[in-house]
This record gives structure tokens, sequence and C-alpha cells, in this order.
């Protein structure tokens, strides 16, 4: 996800509002979060500081193939937990204690995801879809399987490949 719109989101404005904030006009908050156009640094610096937040920039390795697939799903499981949080939140909770008794080396990741199922839908949906290296490696021990139908997987795959040749 774009830079612009996740901390347009994260202080819940309307990209009116945030070009009001900053001194610029809501077309051009549309176009960085479109990717039409891209913002300086010091431009989200000044996007940060108007909507009251702090602006970190933080070097990560780039995403591999599998993170980007594995990413692809997980918006598909975030978008799921948000329609139907209990469901979802107990299905992973179950898989979670049969992945401990044949993973026993796998325990320390899978009681993280014992705590991340514990936070409000929206901060978990946030770890679940995360970039950085931390959430790429609770991605490997995933407590997710079984939450989308083989149709809604397939479909997710699909997408991501049609993705990955759009951008080839």
């Amino acid at each position: 996800m774009n830079e612009v719109l996740k901390l347009r989101q994260r202080v819940g404005v309307t990209q009116a509002v945030l070009a009001d904030l900053t001194g610029t006009s809501q077309p051009t908050i549309a176009a960085y979060e479109g990717g039409t156009k891209t913002p300086t640094v010091r431009t989200l610096q000044r996007l940060a500081t108007a909507a009251g937040l702090h602006m970190t920039i933080e070097f990560v390795p780039p995403l591999t193939r599998e993170d980007r697939r594995s990413l692809f799903l997980h918006h598909a499981i975030a978008l799921e937990l948000k329609n139907n949080p209990d469901v979802v939140r107990r299905s992973a909770q179950k898989n979670i204690r049969l992945m401990k008794q044949k993973n026993p080396g796998a325990k320390s990741l899978l009681n993280q995801w014992e705590v991340l199922l514990k936070l409000p839908v929206e901060a978990l949906q946030s770890v679940i879809v995360d970039e950085r290296p931390y959430a790429r490696e609770l991605r490997q021990t995933t407590p997710f399987a079984g939450i989308l139908s083989a149709d809604a997987r397939a479909k997710v795959y699909r997408n991501f490949r049609a993705n990955e040749e759009g951008e080839t």
C-alpha cells in the first residue's frame, strides 16, 4: 500500500482534509496515493507533521517473490478478518494449537501470534499486511490456513500472477 494513503488512513482524514493541513491540493494527494506522482522525502515529512505523526525512514531488504505472494494472500485474509473477526480468530487459535504440537520449533512465533490475535481487528490487519521483516517472518508461520476457500485462494493467486506479469 502507498505510504501517503497509509498515513491518511491512519489519521482518518479525507484527501481534502490532508491537503488543507499541508497546504496542497486534493488532486495532488490523490496523485501521490495513485502513484502517478511521487512525493519527495521533504514532502512526506511535511505530510507526517501536518497529520501529527513523526516520520522515520527504514531500509529493509526487498520483498522476494514469495514475500509478495504471501502478502497478496494475507491482504485477502485481512479482508476476511474484517468481515468475520470471530470466525477467523477462532480458526487461527485452533491452528496455533495444532501447529505447536506438530512443530515445537516454531513455538516462539506461534506464541507471538497468540498475543497478536488479541489485538483489535484493525491492528491485527496492520500486522498481517505489514511489509517489514518482522511481519514477513511471522507470515512464515501464519495461523490463517483454511481461512480462505480453495476458490478464493486460487483467485488470489491468479491476481498475484497477473500483477507480477504486469510489472515485468
